[in-house]
């Protein structure tokens, strides 16, 4: 274990400005992997930096920067790319809160960056909010059986009312490509000498593509 004394860092920060900033420069030399082999522990002030398990001599030394399953944060905190990240974000925000009502978390809402698989997940909160508009006590049943694991009803539910879940992806998923696709374009028109994140911001809406022009053709293909 190393022991790190750290001071309390005076700057602002834009994506989280209520965190409790922390300035321990050894600790910057720790890569981000999605699969660390060290953990971070604040003590009274104080960082510890702890082995999760024996490291080789001349291994690098990797820290979690954040949720490994979404590389989006992690760009957005930290202006990087991670390029071990399996899954990505469905990109959903617009339902949120029917996410937060059936208990679910973005890292639990995820594409496939390989193969453009959808989690089931994604499925339940995209059905969710169809049922709250068009029938209040369906949704409730759904949502019971939502938090109860009671994955019979789920999937009778998923069965009867497909067609419409299906639409209702189907239409997000294209309607983010047209959107990255425009960004893409936009950013292009930069002056990279003069704004030297923009290969960076390519590359990762770049990542959105692919993984979403995946998912688009496997739910044309299911359709």
């Amino acid at each position: 274990m190393m022991y790190l004394t750290n001071t309390v860092a005076s700057h602002s920060e834009i994506w989280e400005p209520s965190r409790q900033k922390l300035i321990a420069p050894m600790v910057d030399y720790l890569n981000h992997s999605s699969e660390p082999n060290c953990e971070i522990i604040v003590d009274q002030g104080d960082v510890y930096v702890s082995a999760l398990y024996d490291i080789p001599a001349g291994s690098s030394l990797t820290i979690s920067y954040d949720d490994p399953s979404n590389p989006t944060p992690i760009y957005a905190k930290y202006g990087f790319l991670p390029q071990d990240c399996s899954t990505i974000f469905c990109k959903a925000i617009h339902l949120e809160q029917q996410i937060k009502d059936l208990g679910y978390d973005f890292k639990d809402l995820l594409f496939d960056v390989n193969t453009g698989d959808i989690s089931s997940h994604v499925w339940d909160v995209f059905l969710y909010e169809l049922l709250q508009n068009n029938d209040e006590g369906a949704a409730n049943e759904f949502w019971i059986a939502c938090k109860t694991n009671d994955e019979d009803v789920k999937q009778e539910y998923h069965t009867y009312y497909f067609e419409y879940t299906f639409y209702a992806l189907k239409e997000h998923v294209n309607g983010v490509l047209g959107d990255v696709t425009y960004l893409t374009m936009n950013a292009q028109n930069y002056d990279v000498g003069l704004h030297r994140r923009i290969p960076n911001i390519i590359a990762h809406n770049n990542l959105v593509y692919d993984t979403f022009v995946m998912t688009s053709s496997m739910l044309e293909q299911m359709g």
